[in-house]
């Protein structure tokens, strides 16, 4: 017999989490129902604050993390991450509307393992990049 508190204790440990810094609402709510169907978690910051302290509470999987944030700009939060060495190798996947050579140079030289902007990219093919990056 499985005991029902047996089995969520067992999902929690499978299921990977990932938090989503994004100050956009809409985004947030499409990927929750995109993540949430393929089994992860997803954890959600509104600005760069809340973000660290999220990564700091929770220690995630995987960052996605938007670069013009509230509060704390997205490069300040990879700037701590790096600094931080309980944040400092959690994959990060910058998705930005931001698109020149310095930012993506720059976001790179601060650990991030994936760049993505967001009008180059649907939904699903963030999603898939995250999936990957999972594995």
């Amino acid at each position: 017999m499985v005991y029902p508190s047996i089995k969520r204790v067992n999902i929690a440990v499978i299921m990977k989490k990932i938090l989503l810094v994004e100050d956009e609402p809409a985004l947030q709510e499409s990927f929750k129902t995109i993540f949430a169907g393929k089994g992860y978690q997803l954890l959600q910051a509104m600005d760069g604050e809340e973000g660290l302290t999220l990564m700091r509470a929770t220690k995630p999987d995987l960052v996605l993390l938007d670069l013009v944030l509230p509060k704390k700009h997205g490069f300040e939060v990879l700037k701590e991450m790096k600094s931080d060495a309980e944040l400092k190798n959690l994959p990060v996947i910058v998705l930005t509307n931001l698109e020149n050579s310095e930012d993506v140079e720059k976001a790179l030289e601060l650990g991030t393992t994936t760049y993505l902007v967001k009008a180059n990219y649907s939904l699903e093919e963030i999603a898939q990049k995250v999936e990957e990056a999972l594995k």
